[in-house]
């Protein structure tokens, strides 16, 4: 254990049906490409590939921040999909109507394409042409990729900190981005901000919801990834609002259940406006159906979850936590994932959970202390599943949330150090909330409290991303850091690796393994605040910014 210095063939899987495909370039993808007017500001995406379509994104506006009011109530926008960046050949467009109803967003689901084929893409409305976008469509079902790479993401805070981490996202070239949350964050205005988002309160409304995703779609860095990358994406609680819970909000006094489903509902429906997700994934007045799977050949399948929309209020104390019957995924999202786990023929079971499914014990000493908020608070639902992990194949879970790297074990009793290991987790750190963070602190904090959490291989408080590159045999991840957000100089290298064996549960972290493999707990604890320590030396010498508020990072 250690604690840190600070083309897929792809079918995607609904919910009660075996498959679906719902109708509906990087020359041009730098940050500096210039725009020709102003309706396209918001940039261009693709997501959810498969072997012969992909969605197709986009979203008019008038100004940054304007009002839809200035347009008909359906504007045509016309979509061009090349096999070349220069548009030498078009081999698939068509006209889409951009609508009032739905914010003037643009889904379009192109079929018809060819498997394991990148492509190059374009709209044009209102005489304006937007940015080039280049997408990749998976390989032929049935195929046998060499490998994916996956890049892992979540917990963009905008007022924390910039988004340059995303510069090295891009350079590494994924086959995809797997964001499994916190897009956005609903929170009032900060005095001590790196920068500075519309409005000072929090959105409650679909216009507010709206204007916080505009503020949010106009970083150059996050639109030059979305428009060379497909994602995949799940929300979290910040897309909707802090640790809301099912049809809860988090202070169900102040706001009931009525008045929090009408928020809920203008956030999913701004959540879809913005996302490149297809037309099953659009909400139904307060309910959206976002979990689905998806396969990529024989190599890996991708389960993406849904741990918000049908989980109980979270508890607490441990012995509610202990109970029966508390679900966080709800039982028939449970029986999708298990019945998809046991039909999937391919060599990987990847699971993307919005918030850490391996145990937290924040306690050092004797005693618990929980992390309510992610599965810890769902104990009884999680021991079923992990011990119905040891019935598939190699079940990774990908997860995010916390603003830590977390790469951990998966066992049937994380309280017995000799119980069976039937998984690994990565949990992704953050690309910039909670800002910069004072790591001496921080390993002053973990370090007493690794000998309680034996699972864990690594917590590492540095901002970044996990890239993760997935072939036959292993899992082969990185924990790319970046040195700064709260300035737009930080500078990106590897912090950690890990890798997960076919065939073997569990990770190992490979960049220390042979040195530190007899080492105890307690000798990894110190040189891993050792390592903290000297991170946060180096990224103190430098000028930063006011002091970033972590409270977000408790309940994330």
């Amino acid at each position: 254990m250690a604690l840190g210095a600070a083309g897929v063939a792809a079918t995607q899987m609904l919910p009660g049906s075996a498959s679906a495909s719902v109708a509906g370039a990087t020359a041009t993808a730098g940050a500096g490409v210039k725009v020709s007017g102003t309706v396209f500001k918001l940039g261009v995406a693709s997501g959810d590939p498969l072997p012969n379509a992909v969605v197709l994104w986009t979203r008019l506006v008038p100004s940054v921040q304007g009002g839809a009011g200035v347009f008909p109530p359906s504007v045509p926008v016309t979509w061009e999909v090349a096999s070349d960046s220069g548009f030498a050949t078009i081999v698939r467009s068509g006209t889409a109507s951009a609508t009032a109803s739905l914010g003037y967003s643009v889904h379009v689901d192109v079929t018809g394409l060819s498997p394991a084929t990148s492509y190059w893409y374009r709209f044009k409305a209102q005489g304006n042409t937007s940015r080039t976008g280049r997408t990749r469509t998976a390989p032929a079902a049935g195929s046998s990729p060499e490998k994916l790479r996956i890049a892992l993401a979540s917990c963009q805070n905008w007022q924390h900190g910039y988004f340059t981490v995303y510069q090295d996202m891009l350079a590494q070239q994924p086959d995809l981005v797997l964001f499994v949350g916190d897009y956005i964050y609903e929170s009032t205005a900060y005095s001590y901000r790196v920068r500075r988002h519309e409005g000072s309160g929090e959105p409650k409304t679909l216009t507010q919801y709206r204007a916080r995703y505009e503020t949010y779609s106009t970083d150059a860095d996050l639109q030059a990834m979305r428009a060379a990358v497909p994602f995949v994406v799940t929300f979290d609680d910040h897309e909707v609002e802090d640790n809301w819970a099912g049809d809860y909000a988090k202070d169900p006094v102040a706001e009931p259940t009525a008045t929090f489903l009408k928020r809920r509902a203008a956030a999913f429906q701004a959540y879809y406006e913005h996302m490149p997700i297809r037309l099953a994934q659009k909400p139904s007045g307060d309910d959206i159906l976002i979990y689905r799977s998806f396969d990529f050949g024989d190599l890996a399948r991708l389960h993406v979850l849904d741990t918000r929309q049908y989980r109980d209020v979270q508890p607490t104390d441990n012995a509610t936590a202990l109970q029966a019957g508390r679900v966080i995924m709800g039982d028939a999202q449970h029986k999708w994932l298990v019945d998809g786990m046991a039909g999937s023929g391919a060599r990987w079971n990847l699971v993307a959970s919005q918030v850490m499914m391996a145990e937290t014990d924040s306690l050092a000493g004797e005693g618990k202390e929980w992390a309510y908020d992610a599965w810890d608070g769902y104990q009884v639902e999680r021991a079923k599943l992990l011990a119905e992990f040891q019935d598939f194949r190699n079940p990774v879970v990908l997860s995010g949330d916390r603003h830590r790297t977390i790469v951990s074990d998966l066992k049937l009793d994380f309280d017995d150090v000799d119980s069976a290991v039937v998984g690994a987790e990565f949990v992704g750190t953050s690309i910039s909330s909670s800002g910069d963070e004072d790591l001496v602190a921080f390993a002053a904090e973990w370090a007493p409290k690794l000998a309680d959490n034996p699972h864990w291989k690594i917590i590492d408080a540095r901002r970044g991303y996990l890239l993760l590159d997935i072939t036959n045999g292993t899992v082969d991840a990185q924990l790319r850091t970046i040195s700064t957000v709260v300035k737009r100089d930080g500078t990106t290298s590897t912090g950690a690796t890990f890798r997960v064996t076919d065939g073997v549960p569990g990770v190992v972290r490979t960049d220390i393994e042979t040195a530190s493999e007899s080492a105890s707990p307690s000798e990894s604890a110190s040189e891993s605040a050792s390592e903290s320590a000297s991170a946060s030396e180096s990224a103190n010498s430098t000028e930063s910014a006011e002091p970033i508020d972590t409270t977000d990072s408790a309940s994330s």
